[in-house]
């Protein structure tokens, strides 16, 4: 799973750019009726108006991509930050995201008009790679107007990853630059704009409630556990270790590799830090907690988003979203009643080979693998760098036997971020300077099981995520395709990726590895069933616990996970399955080499599947 930062309200995953330039030839696909500017104004989110925005449609096609998307890219100083390219923009790294209804306003004005202005290029007259460009740029636009009427439906504050308060902790403790003291003053500027931001968001939250627009009330009091956790256990702010947060350990931690920075400096940037932590983020996180508390009697028991005004619309949307398809919840959900039954006989057929009795339950045959694979020790110093080593070994390994099963390959590193136990499992994308690699985040602590280690490896770094989304980064396309990531896409090459080191021999002496891939392609299924049985077809909490103690005993603790990001799981069993199908209709075109197949899906960014199928089936002359 990769950790999201939206731009909007559309995209789970998240959407970056790079400064640099595009390098799309002009074509004289402008028209006529455009008003032509030869300057685009760099602007920040605060003083950013659409209204008064130029009309960019008279730039040829290329410059207007590049233009258009900057316009959207400076309205999230955050992800600008992350990607190292802040200044590119004309923005510093002292800014934090502006939350609030008037700047949401503001944005959906402004992608309504980018939206309006693409539509005026003749796309007929356009080369063929700015015909893509066109394709997935209108979806990606059309798909944030759809979303427009939903703004208010989705849960910013809740207790998993992306939620708003995950996000921010995660921007500020990692992607933040802290190698000068300028940056460690930035650092403590965007401490401040804590307050004001949460602000911004509790007029958006009051919006919600006021439209009836709750999280299911499990969620709120799980949310509230969060937050508190985040104060150090208390929500009376007399009570709260301002020296013992994770904003305030992280900076006196890193502040050790900033330059030039001698120990009265350290001292006096520590306890502005400590004031800052007292006066802004303490008394935000606490409003955010009143809120939920707030909230609370009206937020009720039901876990689908079809309880909320328009939610059977609202859900159709996400589907959209995250798979990038056109399937209906009745299609998605059948869809996973079949796959968990193909999953199921694979797993069988893996038991047999294990020499398994066939009696025996699914369920049972599982427990006993993962007993039989074993686990690591990641208790104490020793332990966490000998799970770390483990991970590294199983990266460097899929490396070298997958190098030549790409042409593509990204030149940006990743790296093990070790988190406590019961937390990691994401990847955390490098900035596109190279200042930061990408980053698996992976649980270390405690126990951890050989069953399923290699495959959240393959899913989280290489081949998976971290290949698609840094080779990605590396092409030479427009910025936005180079950096807006689709979940069905980016969830569904993970997936892909699990099964290719399967095909490629990574589990050719590890058969309870092989069992860990078939259980976590089986989880992939059930979420299909799960997702689309709570927010479509009113299932209950208990319900839909119980259908996946029943189909995929020991993670029913991931129902709440679907609660608060409805549609998000659908999108990796629907994206695999689409490139699985792609590879097929090109081996069947004649491409059965595997490096080609690959540089035809990666070669073209991440992108909507829609637009990915039309696109290979051009490509292999069916389009």
């Amino acid at each position: 799973m990769t950790r999201a930062r939206m731009l909007t309200i559309a995209l789970v995953l998240a959407v970056i750019a790079t400064a640099c330039s595009s390098t799309t030839t002009s074509t004289s696909a402008t028209p006529s009726s455009a008003v032509a500017t030869t300057e685009v104004a760099t602007e920040g989110p605060a003083s950013s108006s659409p209204a008064s925005a130029p009309d960019l449609g008279g730039l040829p096609f290329d410059e207007f991509l590049e233009a258009s998307f900057a316009r959207l890219l400076v309205r999230n100083p955050e992800n600008l930050t992350s990607l190292g390219v802040a200044a590119d923009y004309g923005l510093g790294n002292d800014r934090l995201n502006d939350w609030s209804p008037a700047f949401l306003e503001e944005t959906q004005a402004l992608e309504r008009s980018i939206l309006e202005q693409l539509r005026t290029y003749d796309r007929s007259v356009l080369p063929t790679g700015d015909q893509v460009s066109y394709d997935v740029y209108e979806w990606y636009l059309d798909q944030q107007v759809r979303g427009h009427p939903f703004a208010y439906h989705e849960y910013p504050v809740h207790h998993f990853v992306n939620s708003y308060n995950f996000n921010l902790i995660l921007f500020l403790t990692e992607e933040h630059p802290l190698a000068t003291v300028a940056d460690a003053d930035d650092y403590i500027t965007r401490l401040e704009a804590i307050r004001p931001q949460v602000n911004g968001l509790l007029e958006r939250l009051r919006i919600s409630d006021e439209m009836g627009i709750a999280p299911p009330a499990l969620i709120v009091n799980w949310a509230i556990g969060t937050l508190r956790e985040d104060l150090g256990g208390t929500t009376t702010a007399t009570d709260v270790r301002t020296d013992r947060l994770a904003l305030f350990t992280a900076f006196e931690e890193r502040l050790d590799g900033v330059a030039g920075l001698d120990e009265a400096m350290r001292a006096d940037l520590l306890d502005r830090a400590t004031r800052v932590l007292a006066e802004s983020f303490v008394p935000a996180w606490i409003s955010l907690i009143d809120h939920l508390r707030d909230i609370l009697p009206r937020s009720g028991d039901d876990p689908g988003v079809w309880r909320l005004p328009d939610g059977d619309d609202f859900y159709a949307w996400l589907l959209r979203d995250h798979t990038s398809t056109a399937m209906t919840p009745d299609e998605v959900h059948q869809l996973g009643q079949r796959e968990v039954g193909r999953v199921e006989m694979e797993l069988r057929a893996a038991f047999d080979r294990l020499g398994y009795p066939s009696d025996r339950s699914i369920g049972e045959l599982r427990q006993r693998a993962r007993r039989e694979a074993g686990s690591l020790d990641g208790t104490g110093s020793g332990g966490r760098d000998r799970v770390v080593a483990t991970y590294e070994g199983l990266i460097a390994q899929a490396e070298v036997t997958l190098r030549d099963s790409f042409g593509l390959w990204p030149s940006a590193d990743v790296g093990i971020v070790a988190e406590p136990a019961g937390r990691g499992g994401y990847y955390v994308s490098g900035s596109v300077d190279g200042s930061r690699p990408g980053a698996f985040h992976a649980g270390v602590g405690g126990n951890i099981s050989l069953l399923t280690m290699p495959t959240i490896t393959y899913h989280e770094a290489v081949p998976g995520h971290h290949t698609q989304i840094a080779i990605a980064q590396e092409l030479d396309l427009p910025t936005f395709r180079r950096f807006i990531q689709y979940n069905g896409f980016a969830e569904g090459w993970a997936l892909y990726a699990e099964r290719l080191a399967a095909e490629t021999g990574l589990y050719t002496n590890d058969g309870y590895g092989d069992i860990g891939r078939l259980e976590l392609e089986l989880l992939r299924a059930v979420r299909l069933v799960v997702d689309t049985g709570i927010h479509s077809l009113g299932w209950s909490h208990r319900e839909a616990k119980d259908y996946m103690d029943a189909r995929i005993s020991g993670w029913s603790h991931e129902v709440e996970r679907y609660m608060v990001l409805p549609g998000q799981a659908t999108g990796y069993m629907i994206g695999m399955l689409e490139i699985l199908d792609l590879r097929d209709d090109a081996a069947a075109s004649g491409i059965t080499d595997l490096a080609e197949f690959h540089d035809l899906v990666l070669g073209g960014g991440s992108m909507p599947l829609e637009v990915l199928e039309t696109t290979v089936a051009g490509s292999l002359g069916g389009g």
